[in-house]
């Protein structure tokens, strides 16, 4: 009896102490914050749209930080702290960061020098001198902006790398594990890059910067619509430059780089709220992975 008892209790422990079959419920958590970001990109490229994909990105990668701090994904990690997919995903960390500071630098130039050009055009000092000197300061500030996003969106190209890892090798949670935290970076990255295509008033179409999604993630579908003219940055640019070189009406021209300055600055306003809180929380995720890892 007892024997039997001690056998039954022996297989009770080993079943208990087996690795489940399903992934974690953060990590299909994550998912479903992966799948919903996929889905917005498909319907629209509008720069509302982009500036709530922020708030997307935002759910996803607090999602992220609280799987972190499971002790099921601290072991995994620290256990493969050895392996390719554990130095990608350092690597992919830093590529965020800076993308997501480039696109915060970028809007603070732009933010400032609106400012500045709003100051003279409400004051009215300085007469059309000091303003057209304003308006030639704020493009230049904007070819700067272009050419960090141009040199960003650059390096961008070629990553990220997929880790190849055998399943057989490795327990499904944490094959789940590498699986969404590629697929992360992939996304995250391609929102990004769309983002500053967007600061940088130019267009760009959804198979350049969404490639990587459909083939990470297995879309069947990848359009190849162009940012649309709407986009307040562009406008924006063009207005700048009609006031400068048009020989049309000083006053309709006056007048539409206003309308286009308040519009833009409202844009600005939430984007910068957006990267800002993507941007600490990126730091605070990389600190966890970095104090897991030297654990």
């Amino acid at each position: 009896m007892a024997t039997s008892q001690l056998n039954s209790k022996s297989h009770f422990h080993a079943r208990s102490n087996s690795l489940p079959s399903r992934p974690h419920p953060l990590i299909l958590q994550c998912n479903e914050h992966l799948d919903r970001l996929k889905a917005s990109h498909e319907t629209s490229s509008s720069s509302s749209t982009l500036s709530h994909k922020l708030g997307g990105l935002r759910d996803l990668h607090e999602c992220v930080e609280n799987l972190f701090q499971l002790p099921l994904t601290q072991e995994a990690l620290h256990r493969e702290s050895q392996e390719n997919w554990v130095d990608e995903l350092l690597n992919g960390s830093l590529r965020l960061l800076d993308v997501c500071t480039t696109a915060k630098d970028s809007l603070l130039h732009t933010k400032e020098c609106m400012r500045e050009l709003q100051s003279i055009m409400r004051r009215r000092k300085g007469g059309e001198v000091e303003l057209r000197s304003e308006i030639k300061k704020f493009l230049t500030s904007r070819k700067v902006v272009k050419k960090a996003i141009s040199k960003a969106l650059a390096n961008l190209k070629g990553t990220p790398r997929k880790c190849s890892m055998s399943p057989a090798n490795k327990d499904n949670q944490t094959v789940a594990l590498v699986n969404l935290m590629e697929n992360v970076e992939v996304v995250t990255l391609s929102a990004f890059q769309a983002l500053l295509h967007l600061i940088s008033g130019s267009a760009q179409s959804k198979s350049s910067s969404w490639i990587l999604v459909s083939k990470l993630m297995q879309t069947k579908k990848v359009g190849c619509s162009k940012l649309a003219d709407e986009c307040e940055f562009a406008q924006l640019d063009e207005a700048l430059q009609s006031c400068m070189f048009s020989h049309t009406s000083k006053s309709d021209n006056m007048s539409r780089l206003q309308n286009q300055l308040e519009k833009v600055e409202s844009l600005v306003q939430d984007l910068e709220e957006g990267f800002e809180f993507l941007f600490r929380r990126l730091i605070k995720t990389r600190v966890s992975l970095l104090n897991i890892l030297n654990h």
